[in-house]
């Protein structure tokens, strides 16, 4: 049974981080969470001039995952655990938060001093209750190392960031069963997508206009669907678009900025945690000088 178009919803636009703008499909007035995805925020796509670009200075974390896509530009990141790496143009940081960290997400000293474009997004991924206190762990996948598949037509590409396509599997680990894929079409692409049948799943298009289950979905516009064993794909020009869901957990969510719980003591517990030093600190000289 194929899924269809249950409903299709617009991104609104706000200020993140240190001052830089992002498209929301989700959380918004049209969609409140596609369990058990939590946000997603399309960052750029930006110019910025040199001294110009912005990120997201030391902030807390705890009770879900954080997955940083990187589409242009180069993003550095550091944490409270030790952790510390570069993001360039298709990599994936897939960072499980659990009993929590501080994180800081910056563009690179070379994009600070040299400014260039930055456009990516980072989705939030809901933690069951047996993991929301698991120790943090990363994963970053470089963009080389991140399964690729086409079409029959050839007219259709997918990079494979979680779950399966058309014969390829990802390489990063997930607490519980979840669909990235990250899908660019040709005029004339059609490709029909297998997917498990209790997934949430949602398209969202973030250039030109994808037909998704016969419907058109335009830039900014993410598409609900209902249940069903695959989904038709297809374009009449050149789009892009995230393919995303994930089995529902159906537990309460207490959401606090950046504490996502169970209960409100628990939210409660996190930000005393957090208060009292208890989440650690990033060591200044973690974050090295770019050469």
């Amino acid at each position: 049974m194929f899924r269809t178009v249950q409903a299709i919803s617009t991104a609104h636009r706000q200020l993140e981080g240190g001052g830089f703008m992002v498209r929301r499909p989700f959380p918004s007035r049209g969609l409140a969470t596609l369990d058990p995805l939590l946000m997603l925020d399309e960052m750029g796509p930006v110019d910025y001039g040199p001294d110009e670009a912005v990120g997201a200075p030391d902030h807390p974390h705890r009770g879900f995952e954080t997955v940083t896509y990187l589409l242009a530009g180069e993003g550095t990141h550091a944490d409270s655990a030790g952790h510390t790496g570069t993001l360039r143009p298709g990599d994936v940081q897939w960072m499980t938060a659990g009993a929590g960290v501080i994180h800081r997400e910056m563009p690179s000293p070379k994009i600070q001093r040299e400014g260039g474009r930055v456009h990516g997004f980072q989705l939030w991924v809901n933690l069951p209750r047996a993991h929301k206190m698991t120790r943090p762990r990363y994963q970053e996948i470089p963009r080389e190392s991140i399964p690729k598949a086409l079409s029959d037509d050839g007219l259709a590409s997918v990079q494979v960031i979680a779950g399966d396509a058309l014969g390829a599997s990802a390489v990063i680990a997930t607490h519980t069963p979840i669909v990235l894929h990250h899908w660019r079409f040709q005029p004339g692409a059609e490709v029909d997508v297998a997917l498990a049948e209790d997934h949430n799943v949602g398209v969202y298009v973030f250039d030109g206009v994808v037909q998704v289950a016969g419907r058109d979905v335009s830039d900014g516009q993410i598409a609900v669907l209902g249940p069903g064993q695959a989904l038709q794909l297809g374009s009449r020009g050149v789009a892009q678009a995230l393919l995303l869901g994930g089995r529902p957990l159906r537990e309460p969510v207490a959401w606090m900025g950046p504490f996502v719980m169970n209960t409100e003591d628990e939210i409660r517990q996190a930000m005393l945690d957090y208060q009292q030093g208890r989440m650690g600190s990033i060591p200044p000289q973690i974050v090295k000088p770019s050469p």
